[in-house]
């Protein structure tokens, strides 16, 4: 099916062939005619499935014969949970944008870095802003932009927005914003704080759920290594030098744990340097940039870089230590086999993580072997576990726990109270 069968113009068909989009992908084809019906629209699908495409392409179309360049007046808005994906969808708009006669301006804006040139960069006004909603509170206080005039909202990775505490933020851009207005909402999850500020968002929605492509069934080979705790530096180190890996994304549980695993590595030989939310911006720009264009062998990295970040032909992804949740662990190994490439996928089970393990086997529905590296077979034995009460091995249950009926509680509450002072 062409781009043109959805509705769209020759000219973002064309941008998107050239992006390398040759045929709309489920999401697409769901949300694009949606979208240009002027539908709200409630999409689920995880990352990887083209979702920034399926609403920059019609956004984009919609924009075209209104008045652009308004100062200070926003006709659409993205909201991100980070600046890599704010960066990341400013570059698709701009490349899917350059083939339009009347070209929107974009403005891309987030924090850790200084305000001055995001000020100036909207001199003269925005048709798009892509922001993370700090930052863009921060501008609209300097009376850089308005938001009065948005008639187009769209939230992505909406379950990470909430995740990173963004609910309080949302509130208060959502009453600047008008009440009639067309609303996007694209979320990877639907836990139940994504489903609380859903309802209070949508009217009447098209709804889309894109079901995630079962692990196993994706271009990637999988592999599970046993190995003690102690001894995954060395087992790394090796298995990169041996296989001759040429750029590695290594998945670690804290940005301490990063830097530790970073520095051992460079000592031993590796160009390898850590990627986390600690870091300024400019350092996570460069070291994701340089990566891309191989002048690392490896970068360790929390899941911060689990979504939302697309690294092209990206070879090899190590889980050095396991994610939280079964969800998590898709994210993580979905930054490789991207595209049609192939790619590896390769996890470090320990006697301690081993229930870990099993349990996103269980919710993956996998069954994969173990295997063990000469000369690293694993001498640990697991702790029994306490027989008292579920056991689910350390990872975060599909049942929403205290702290997710909270942190739904906490949204609902601020959806609430933004919309009590949204003006009518």
């Amino acid at each position: 099916m062409p781009f043109t069968a959805l509705g769209l113009v020759p000219a973002l068909a064309q941008a998107a062939a050239e992006l390398g989009f040759t045929a709309p992908t489920p999401i697409q084809q769901a949300a694009i005619p949606a979208v240009l019906q002027g539908q709200d629209v409630l999409a689920t699908a995880q990352t990887g499935s083209g979702k920034t495409a399926a609403y920059v392409l019609p956004l984009l179309q919609r924009l075209q014969g209104a008045p652009l360049h308004t100062p200070r007046r926003v006709r659409a808005l993205v909201l991100v949970p980070t600046r890599e994906l704010a960066a990341q969808v400013g570059e698709v708009l701009r490349s899917l944008a350059q083939h339009l006669t009347e070209r929107p301006k974009v403005a891309v804006l987030f924090g850790g870095v200084s305000i001055n040139p995001q000020m100036m960069a909207l001199r003269g006004g925005a048709d798009v802003v892509v922001a993370t909603p700090g930052r863009l509170l921060d501008l609209v206080e300097h009376n850089a932009l308005r938001l009065s005039a948005v008639d187009m909202l769209v939230l992505d990775e909406a379950d990470r927005l909430l995740d990173l505490g963004f609910a309080d933020e949302l509130a208060r851009v959502l009453a600047l914003l008008p009440v009639q207005r067309h609303t996007l909402f694209f979320s990877a999850t639907f836990p139940p704080e994504v489903q609380a500020l859903a309802g209070g968002l949508l009217r009447t929605p098209e709804r889309i759920d894109i079901p995630s492509a079962p692990v196993a069934d994706a271009v990637v080979l999988q592999r599970v290594i046993q190995v003690d705790a102690d001894r995954r530096t060395q087992l790394l180190r090796k298995l990169i030098k041996d296989n001759g890996w040429e750029r590695v994304l290594v998945f670690v549980a804290t940005q301490y744990a990063a830097e530790r695993l970073a520095t051992k590595l460079h000592h031993g030989d590796l160009y390898a340097t850590s990627f986390h939310g600690g870091l300024s911006q400019g350092a996570r720009k460069q070291a994701l940039d340089e990566f891309k264009q191989k002048r690392w062998d490896v970068v360790v990295t929390t899941d911060l870089a689990a979504r939302g970040i697309d690294i092209a032909q990206l070879p090899v992804v190590v889980n050095f230590d396991l994610p939280r949740s079964a969800v998590d662990y898709v994210h993580r190994i979905g930054r490789t086999g991207r595209a049609g490439e192939s790619g590896l996928a390769v996890s470090f089970v320990s006697a301690d993580t081993e229930a870990h393990w099993n349990l996103i086997e269980k919710r993956q529905g996998l069954s994969l072997p173990r295997e063990q590296i000469a000369g690293f077979e694993p001498v640990e034995v697991a702790v029994p576990r306490n027989p008292v009460g579920p056991d689910n091995g350390g990872i975060k249950g599909k049942r929403p726990s205290k702290k997710d009926k909270l942190r739904a509680a906490a949204a609902a509450a601020a959806l609430e109270a933004g919309a009590q002072s949204t003006p009518e």
